[in-house]
């Protein structure tokens, strides 16, 4: 199928613009993520229909906390990624093509067979997720246009280095994002991912000025992401730019794929993290990865009461009441709380 956003350059070559990449591939070639080619002067998506993953998730497992709480999600996600982390946890599919000699596997599967599946199953959203779904947008704008008119919402689990031509696309039928701020310095973005921190930072602040819901999800890395003062840094920006009701989660790091000389991020760096992150003024601050962590319930600004408890990703007592606390009547931010 042929590729949206993306411009001849002349000699048989294309620009895409999907992601602040801007890649300019030759004839019979790739972009960095490895599943958009061109053939012969004309870009086009090797993963339209090509679902490699595809589950029934509580909408907490993305993690979303504050939008539709204890709903379910239907999640599904292609081979590819624009990123190269050295600590993917996912890189079995999202590097599958790049790691593999350009091998893409997956089930095909229609938009409306999407769609269907995720009325079925009884979700009241579909996540597009398990690798970076810019790079299946034309699959993901499709189907979010057809779930939208089912009344079915659209979340993208990102990392957020999609362009603004792309985001102005997709942004009528997105209704929420989790986004992942891998880190606040261009050294370790450059370095572990082959990104850019303003590129992201440049989508997250788009995101929340278009309306789109966001919650913020940082994986804490011992030694490269986790000093004191970059997560100063990292939650002003949070709380400064994106608002403090913004919702941040803390996940703990466990060596994987191309990151095997870093020890698991120890619990303290995480609560003092969060410590961090209500300092800032941050009102909702999540640990992940954590079995048996408290700070995965969710606590009233106003009056610290438990207003949503949840076991892992499921939620045990939603509490709230018309977005308010049952106790102080202070608001609880978020969709269909």
């Amino acid at each position: 199928m042929e590729a949206l956003l993306y411009q001849k350059a002349g000699s048989n070559k294309v620009t895409c613009s999907l992601c602040h990449h801007r890649c300019t591939i030759k004839d019979g070639s790739r972009g960095i993520c490895n599943v958009r080619e061109n053939h012969g002067g004309r870009l086009v998506t090797l993963v339209y229909d090509r679902i490699i993953a595809r589950h029934v998730d509580p909408i907490e497992k993305k993690p979303l906390f504050h939008f539709h709480p204890g709903s379910l999600v239907y999640s599904i996600g292609t081979v590819g990624c624009n990123f190269r982390c050295k600590f993917c946890q996912n890189a079995d599919i999202a590097h599958m093509a790049t790691d593999y000699q350009g091998r893409i596997m997956g089930k095909a599967l229609s938009p409306a067979r999407i769609v269907e599946e995720a009325e079925l199953t009884g979700s009241s959203s579909i996540a597009y997720t398990y690798t970076e779904p810019t790079v299946f947008f034309e699959l993901a704008l499709e189907v979010a246009r057809q779930a939208t008119k089912k009344g079915i919402a659209n979340v993208f689990v990102t990392n957020g280095y999609m362009t603004p031509e792309a985001l102005e696309m997709i942004q009528p039928y997105l209704d929420a994002a989790n986004v992942d701020l891998k880190a606040f310095t261009d050294e370790f973005y450059k370095k572990y991912c082959s990104a850019r921190l303003e590129n992201v930072l440049s989508t997250i602040k788009k995101m929340r000025q278009s309306g789109i819901f966001l919650e913020i999800t940082t994986l804490l890395i011992p030694g490269l992401n986790d000093s004191e003062q970059e997560l100063r840094d990292l939650t002003g920006f949070i709380a400064g730019e994106l608002g403090p009701n913004t919702p941040w989660h803390v996940s703990r790091f466990h060596p994987t794929y191309r990151l095997t000389d870093r020890p698991s991020t120890p619990v303290e760096t995480l609560r003092t993290a969060r410590r961090i992150g209500l300092d800032a003024g941050l009102k909702y601050v999540y640990t992940g990865n954590v079995p048996g962590e408290s700070t995965e319930n969710t606590y009233c600004p106003g009056c610290n009461a438990v207003v949503i408890a949840r076991r892992g990703f499921s939620v045990v007592e939603n509490r709230v009441e018309d977005s308010k606390c049952p106790d102080c009547g202070a608001l609880i931010e978020g969709v269909g709380l």
